[in-house]
């Protein structure tokens, strides 16, 4: 027995329309949930589902191209050698460029609008999911900083002063550290904020002193 890969990935990125259109159908959504609780072979398949081992190699194979399926490991069985497959990652994320361009968040209009936001992000999934799968091409590490945490603004009319507080910190912070010098790595820096779901835990600066950053 052969194992070729390491654990699963917890995040797959997904920038070609096969892997997108695939992963929307949905027979070959139940293989992929088949083989998240269980790597399996076609033949395995074959055997718990009573379909025919050559359709759902069929399956497999396009799923395998498309990045969503990996090898787990080969297993001998009989004569033959059996590829056990699983998928590529716990969970998938899909280029928003495939649904026809992510939209230039300069051409959303008013800053403050869910249309600007929305462009910002689908910019940064784009982009970001780009540079991870090439760093994963090449071994190299991608240098990344993730920060989230909840505010609660007690009425519309503080939303302004909250904004230019922000806006006033984020500028100062960025020219402390900011060195346009020769061999400087530029890094882009997305802030947001939406209304977050009417269950999402807000910290509660009193307790701690600010609210938490994770």
């Amino acid at each position: 027995m052969e194992t070729t890969t390491e654990a699963a990935r917890p995040v797959a990125f997904l920038d070609t329309i096969d892997g997108a259109v695939l992963l929307r159908d949905p027979e070959r959504q139940r293989l992929v949930e088949l083989l998240r609780d269980r790597p399996d072979s076609a033949t395995g398949l074959a055997e718990r589902l009573g379909e025919t081992r050559q359709r759902l190699n069929y399956h497999l194979r396009a799923l395998e191209t498309a990045g969503v399926l990996e090898l787990d490991e080969e297993r001998r069985r009989g004569n033959c050698t059996e590829r056990i497959l699983r998928p590529a990652a716990d969970a998938f994320v899909i280029d928003p460029g495939l649904a026809g361009g992510v939209p230039a968040p300069e051409r959303a209009g008013d800053r403050a609008s869910a249309a600007f936001l929305l462009s910002l992000l689908a910019r940064g999934v784009q982009e970001l999911g780009k540079l991870w799968s090439r760093a994963g091409v090449t071994g190299k590490r991608l240098a990344t900083i993730g920060l989230e945490s909840s505010v609660a603004i007690a009425r519309p009319a503080d939303m302004d002063a909250f904004v230019e507080d922000l806006r006033g910190a984020i500028a100062e912070v960025i020219a402390r550290h900011h060195d346009p010098g020769a061999g400087a790595r530029p890094f882009r820096l997305v802030v947001g904020a939406y209304p977050g779901p009417a269950d999402a835990p807000i910290d509660d600066p009193t307790a701690g002193g600010t609210p938490a950053l994770t």
